[in-house]
């Protein structure tokens, strides 16, 4: 074979190589195509079918969103209409509640710290929860318990989800998605704050991390859970900010200045209502005793100091705060009768509370500030609510969702000074610390609230 026969043939020997390879690789890309479609068609299978759960799950809490809400006006209009001697409920009312949960309840009684268990862990949620709340957290107010309602929708919220994940048998990730959706319908359905509520189910287990793989599930469950309340006729507050102030140097330190005040406000919040459960915890020793002292030193409370207005959601507070007509002493009362009730063991939430105290402490200090007292007011609600239950991003859209965006810079710098403030402390000791808030708290990571409370109890965290 001379040199021309040779140099053909390994040029069509090598183009015949050439074209298996290309063959082998153009299978290659087939498989990987065909993997990549198959695993996408299967994404989004179980996607739809998530989602498919997540408006099971959302539409019955927007129902029982307004539900409760429709009982709680009733109550509490019927609690005004006849004055005090309604408040002689309140040792009836204590005394029913700690029996119910101890003899029937199993867990129900840790209330939102099991509904954040269940989504990190898998841990179960009695079905008896949804019913125990709203019975007890309505008693609770027609007795004039000073409570707010976010803890009751929540509760009823997990509890929906969680017996949807288990008739279904979703797999981990799966149910923890549903149950952050079932939370965020939840709390877009009785705030009728649908951003908020997206991110309160991404953000309440954890403190430091946003669960973004159920980002869309929350969002559309808010936004369900509120249209639903919103349809069935349950009324939305709406509050007007007066002149918001230009950026500046001084407005932002100013903002800083009340967002340090905010968090130490939320740490007196947690640490008062944690103070007294120890309290009745430590001294006496019957759970039927306990709560009917609770009772009925919430009731002397109220009659010895007058302090009948700060009963119920005290919705009123928030109106004072925004016209510029609370002190310090409306913020301190409410935090005191708060604690009282929630330490006592009586059913509810925190979050309306603290809207009124925020906006009572928010208004009081727009007017020695020389600023608009409802925009004070503003920063005061979102702000301690943020600072309270360790929820920077929620609090962000909380603002957004009821003052629109012009303050949005505000609510930013609030929401991040007061949850640095705050410190590892809040109102659910069942929060699982993600990222720390500090270096010097490092130690504290994957940590719950409750157990780094309790590592540092004569210690500042």
């Amino acid at each position: 074979m001379d040199e021309n026969e040779s140099g053909e043939a390994t040029r069509a020997g090598a183009s015949r190589l050439g074209d298996a390879l290309n063959i082998e690789g153009m299978r290659m890309q087939e498989r990987i195509f065909r993997m990549d479609a198959e695993r996408g068609l299967r994404n989004l299978r179980d996607s739809t079918r998530l989602m498919l759960l997540v408006l099971l799950v959302s539409v019955p809490m927007g129902v029982a969103a307004w539900a409760f809400l429709a009982a709680l006006d009733a109550v509490t209009a019927f609690r005004e209409t006849y004055g005090w001697p309604v408040f002689l409920l309140l040792p009836v009312v204590g005394v029913f509640t700690a029996w119910l949960y101890r003899v029937y309840g199993k867990d129900a009684a840790r209330g939102n710290n099991l509904v954040i268990d269940c989504a990190v862990t898998g841990r179960d949620i009695p079905r008896r929860m949804a019913p125990f709340t709203f019975v007890c957290s309505v008693a609770t107010h027609l007795a004039g318990g000073s409570a707010g309602r976010e803890g009751t929708a929540v509760q009823i919220g997990g509890t929906i989800a969680d017996a949807v994940s288990r008739a279904f048998k979703l797999k981990e990730y799966d149910h923890r998605d549903l149950m952050m959706a079932g939370i965020s319908a939840a709390f877009g359905g009785v705030f009728g704050t649908p951003l908020a509520g997206a991110f309160f189910g991404m953000e309440m287990c954890y403190v430091g991390k946003l669960h973004y793989a159920a980002g869309i599930y929350c969002l559309v469950a808010s936004f369900v859970g509120d249209t639903v309340a919103t349809l069935l006729g349950t009324p939305r507050e709406a509050y007007l900010i007066g002149r918001i102030p230009e950026i500046a140097p001084a407005t932002i330190a100013l903002a800083v200045g009340v967002g340090i005040a905010f968090g130490v406000a939320a740490r007196l919040f947690s640490g008062a209502i944690r103070l007294v459960r120890r309290f009745y915890a430590a001294h006496i020793t019957g759970y039927l005793q306990a709560a009917l002292a609770g009772a009925i030193v919430l009731l002397a409370t109220y009659a010895v100091f007058g302090l009948w207005r700060y009963a119920g959601l005290s919705s009123w507070l928030v109106e004072a705060g925004f016209a510029g007509e609370t002190t310090p002493v409306d913020a301190a009362c409410k935090l005191v009768m708060t604690a009282l009730t929630l330490g006592a063991g009586f059913q509810g939430g925190e979050v309306t509370p603290l809207f009124g105290i925020g906006a009572a402490l928010g208004g009081w200090l727009g007017g020695i500030c020389g600023v608009a007292p409802s925009f004070m007011a503003a920063l005061g609600m979102v702000g301690l609510f943020g600072s309270a239950l360790n929820v920077p991003i929620t609090t962000i859209m909380l603002g957004i969702d009821l003052f629109g965006g012009h303050a949005a810079p505000y609510f930013v710098i609030v929401s991040f000074v007061g949850y640095l403030i705050a410190g590892h402390r809040g109102v659910y000791p069942a929060q699982r610390i993600v990222t720390p808030k500090w270096r010097s708290l490092g130690e504290d990571a994957g940590d719950t609230v409750e157990q780094v409370i309790e590592r540092h109890r004569d210690g500042v965290v």
